[in-house]
């Protein structure tokens, strides 16, 4: 629902601090896997889970998987979460957020850029390919929540900048509010999706000088 009533034996806190690691380019670089941010985002949606849980969701062998955890645990990205089992090797997201900067600066560290958000819009596309596939079978209420929608306006890059900035702003405090990811929230309540692309409409603006635009 849009304006749930809290629950009973919920209790109103105060909006908590998102916790966020913001990756130097080598950690970034190891980020760009496509199988890694999928395993970030699984644990810090449903919380840790062991290699041998996250290989059957992914469809991977338990050995590659072990080996992208210990990947993302060397750049801290994850840690070693405590659990009753001495069994098996529980896994935790580190932070709540990535936080990945527009680079300014030209060759290697924009071929970085280029790379991680590459690998950023391909698993979003796969999500909103989920999405729509479940539409259909939403409750009416949460299809009302939902939208796909594309408005362009003519701005400044100035302009364009603080927008965005408000939009990010904006989300970011539903999300202090909200109860954290990967822990049990109210029943009425279920992890919701916001996917900001925010561009200049594309081919719009001149080329750099010497590109043929081919």
């Amino acid at each position: 629902m849009k304006n749930p009533r809290p629950q009973p034996t919920q209790s109103v806190t105060a909006p908590s601090t998102l916790s966020r690691v913001v990756p130097d380019p080598t950690a970034l670089k190891a980020l760009t896997h496509p199988v890694r941010l999928r395993m970030l985002g699984m644990l810090r949606l449903d919380g840790p889970a062991t290699a041998t849980q996250l290989a059957v969701r992914l469809g991977l062998n338990s050995g590659a998987t072990s080996y992208h955890l210990r990947q993302l645990a060397q750049y801290g990205f994850i840690e070693e979460a405590p659990h009753a089992s001495r069994r098996d090797r529980w896994w935790r997201a580190s932070h709540e957020l990535t936080s990945v900067p527009a680079s300014e600066a030209e060759g290697e560290a924009l071929d970085l850029d280029l790379a991680f958000n590459q690998a950023i819009l391909s698993l979003q596309v796969g999500q909103m390919q989920q999405a729509l596939e479940e539409y259909a079978e939403l409750p009416p209420e949460w299809r009302k929540a939902s939208t796909a929608s594309d408005i362009i306006i003519p701005m400044t890059a100035e302009q364009a900048e603080a927008l965005t900035r408000r939009l990010t702003d904006l989300i970011l405090e539903a999300m202090r509010v909200a109860p954290p990811l990967g822990e049990p929230a109210p029943p009425d309540m279920v992890p919701f999706s916001i996917m900001l692309h925010a561009f200049p409409y594309p081919g719009r603006l001149p080329h750099r000088e010497g590109d043929d635009g081919s």
